[in-house]
């Protein structure tokens, strides 16, 4: 049974919605933990504004803290406190409880101590330096507090902010409390706590918080729906090429081709690369296709002409002609090699990378040939370290099929040249021949493919010769062209790169 996150638009939609999903859990803390930092400065601030407010009373700085207007809402605790820690005033809220220095810190998701609803008296006491705002609790003959404390008749600037839990009404809450020190104009130093509800803001973070988990699974169901349509599109010609590639596999036609889309993206280009594969795919199995039917040919004439002399010499054995029967065996013997060599290149034979001396391999071909009887070839050596890398064997055999067809052509001569062309070894073999017209040069390397003229000769070759050449030259690295003589005929050049 398969998977079912076994097809790419499936992967597809399940990556994109997991991104999507880490995504917008980055960025929902992001954004809950800024609305947090900022809920939380604007209540420092206001409680920051609400204690200077208070601490610069008129009331405050005469020394009268019965006198201050204290806010009486809940959500806005003031309280006064003198260098001792004595509760010099408090809202309603605050009212005969203990010093807010004393309470404990609110911790977020942990139950903490809240003040106590006792009287502030049983928290008095010695509150040295509580807050980082209460003076030594004693006050000198000229009424001057400690070093840090402000100037008669000043407020202080510096400001401390905590966050606190307070008991009210039966019910805990977090505040956070700003602390303001200020001097009495009588040199008293008394320090303001203002403390401003953090309710309204937890209520704010947890209502942000539940309408982003609410829209998260909305909002990943839409992205996963919309990307797999969106995947299905995009994939839907890898669906027509697969259908079709199925197609043509079933029908075996290679001259179909798979539906190429107008758009100019990947999977444009994968088709139009699968149709290339097609169309070389296709002339491939052509030339094979055509290449056992020649190669039928050919040895049905020698192995029928073979039978037929065997037969008669079944009959009259005095009638035996030995000399064409060694003839069509050593054709057929000629043609069967050249099969098994083209059978071996189109296999992709690689011809190594052994050094090969040129001049070498040259001179011992000429020198051959010299006695053999046939038009003995002019050798022409510029250079005599021209090396290339490859196969010995199949470089012989291109000089040896060259040779055989000028020889084959030519009148009176034939010319074999090497030499250098910066990096490259020219190698030239030429006759003096009829030559070859411009419209049969490529043909002439085609398999099988023998002119009017060599055809009509009993020496004619099987038409394998020049398409050996050029394949083993092709596999070297090199290229293989025929050209007119400058004495006339034909000119086949062989340009091979030359071993560094």
């Amino acid at each position: 049974m398969p998977s079912p996150f076994s097809s790419v638009r499936a992967r597809a939609a399940l990556a994109a919605t997991l991104v999507v999903c880490v995504a917008l859990i980055a960025a929902g803390t992001a954004v809950v933990a800024v609305l947090r930092h900022n809920l939380t400065d604007r209540a420092g601030l206001e409680s920051e504004v609400r204690a200077r407010t208070v601490a610069a009373a008129q009331a405050a700085l005469n020394g009268d803290f019965g006198g201050l207007d204290l806010p009486d809402d809940e959500d806005d605790p003031v309280q006064v406190v003198d260098s001792a820690g004595r509760v010099l005033a408090a809202s309603d809220d605050l009212d005969g409880r203990a010093a807010v220095a004393d309470y404990a810190p609110a911790a977020a998701g942990t139950p903490s101590s809240t003040a106590s609803d006792g009287s502030g008296d049983d928290h008095g006491g010695d509150n040295h330096g509580r807050g980082g705002h209460g003076g030594d609790g004693r006050d000198d003959d000229n009424g001057d507090d400690e070093d840090n404390s402000p100037p008669r008749g000043k407020v202080g600037t510096d400001v401390d902010h905590r966050t606190l839990r307070v008991t009210v009404g039966g019910e805990a809450h977090d505040y956070t409390f700003a602390a303001v020190q200020g001097t009495t104009y009588g040199g008293r130093t008394y320090t303001v706590y203002a403390g401003t509800s953090l309710d309204d803001q937890q209520a704010t973070l947890a209502q942000v918080s539940r309408a982003m988990l609410t829209g998260l699974p909305f909002l990943l169901v839409v992205v996963a729906g919309v990307t797999w349509l969106v995947t299905r599109r995009a994939l839907r010609p890898v669906e027509g090429i697969r259908s079709e590639m199925a197609e043509i596999t079933g029908s075996g036609d290679l001259a179909r081709r798979v539906p190429q889309p107008r758009s100019r993206d990947e999977i444009a280009r994968l088709a139009s690369t699968t149709n290339e594969t097609l169309a070389a795919l296709e002339k491939s199995v052509e030339r094979q296709h055509r290449f056992v039917a020649d190669a039928s040919h050919e040895l049905r004439s020698p192995i029928a002409s073979l039978r037929a002399q065997l037969e008669v010499a079944e009959q009259h054995p005095g009638l035996l002609n030995t000399t064409d029967l060694l003839h069509d065996v050593v054709r057929l013997q000629g043609l069967a090699t050249d099969l098994l060599l083209l059978a071996r290149l189109d296999a992709g034979e690689q011809p190594g990378g052994t050094a090969v001396d040129m001049a070498v391999l040259v001179a011992q071909e000429v020198a051959r040939r010299a006695q053999s009887g046939r038009i003995t070839p002019t050798l022409n050596i510029e250079d005599t370290a021209l090396s290339v890398r490859g196969s010995g064997g199949q470089l012989s055999r291109v000089l040896v099929n060259l040779l055989d067809n000028a020889q084959r052509h030519a009148a009176a001569a034939v010319t074999v040249a090497l030499e250098a062309e910066g990096d490259v070894v020219l190698l030239t073999v030429a006759d003096d021949g009829h030559g070859i017209a411009p419209a049969d040069r490529e043909r002439v390397f085609e398999r099988f493919v023998r002119l009017d003229e060599a055809r009509g000769r009993d020496d004619g070759g099987t038409g394998l010769g020049l398409a050996i050449a050029r394949d083993v030259v092709h596999r070297h690295g090199g290229t293989l062209a025929v050209t007119d003589a400058p004495g006339g005929g034909a000119a086949f050049e062989v340009r091979l790169p030359r071993a560094g």
